[in-house]
């Protein structure tokens, strides 16, 4: 089974380190990190990866795993991306992503299909015909979407039940120890105190200038090549 992880410039370390240490004890498995060229992908962390494989390198995989990070909306618009993960998306057996992963997924086709993403982003997902729905893993057929960041975790557990069932995922959570206790309330914009959603939303704006706006462009454009 091969495991496709996209990388990028900025990237969110957790969205994809957390899926593919949990992925990685799946049977017979094969992990491949696909960049645009196979020099290091500095992530949002500080921290360098370094891709196995180059896109032109990696035609086929069983599952595709998207992960997000500020710079997602650049892999948007980047046609060569956008096109390499329509074609390897078709092939697969499971199309999924995690955090903002999923509005890289909606511009090569999530159209119809119920998706999350991270909850400042998830609305946008309609642009591209997407279903916004909320929740930490959202399944539909195919397409696994997760929720922002931390949520890869549980992500990395839901599809490896949904692969080798859930006696193999509870095996590995227990051997990995994952029965988290939340340290602090306000996890999400609903349980999160008003002050600190407000600061959040205002962190955002910052770190994500005109992204709607980019991905309405997006959206028309591929709607006009449709």
């Amino acid at each position: 089974m091969k495991i496709a992880f996209l990388l990028y410039p900025d990237v969110t370390l957790l969205d994809f380190a957390g899926p593919a240490q949990i992925l990685a004890r799946l049977k017979g498995v094969s992990l491949h990190f696909v960049a645009k060229t196979k020099d290091l992908v500095t992530t949002d962390a500080g921290c360098s990866v370094l891709p196995t494989d180059c896109l032109s390198d990696l035609q086929s995989a069983d599952i595709l795993c998207v992960p997000g990070g500020l710079s997602s909306i650049d892999v948007m618009e980047d046609e060569e991306i956008i096109s390499w993960v329509t074609k390897i998306g078709v092939q697969c057996q499971w199309v999924t992503s995690v955090c903002s992963g999923s509005m890289i997924l909606a511009a090569a086709g999530l159209k119809g299909y119920r998706a999350t993403s991270h909850w400042v982003l998830r609305d946008d997902l309609a642009l591209f015909g997407a279903i916004p729905t909320e929740g930490r893993v959202v399944f539909d057929r195919n397409r696994v979407t997760g929720g922002g960041v931390t949520a890869g975790i549980d992500f990395g557990f839901a599809l490896s039940a949904a692969i080798q069932g859930d006696d193999h995922a509870k095996l590995i959570q227990l051997e990995y120890e994952y029965d988290p206790t939340i340290p602090l309330s306000g996890g999400t914009p609903a349980t999160a105190e008003k002050h600190i959603l407000a600061q959040a939303k205002s962190d955002f704006e910052h770190m994500l200038p005109n992204h709607r706006e980019r991905s309405i462009k997006v959206a028309e454009r591929l709607s006009l090549k449709q």
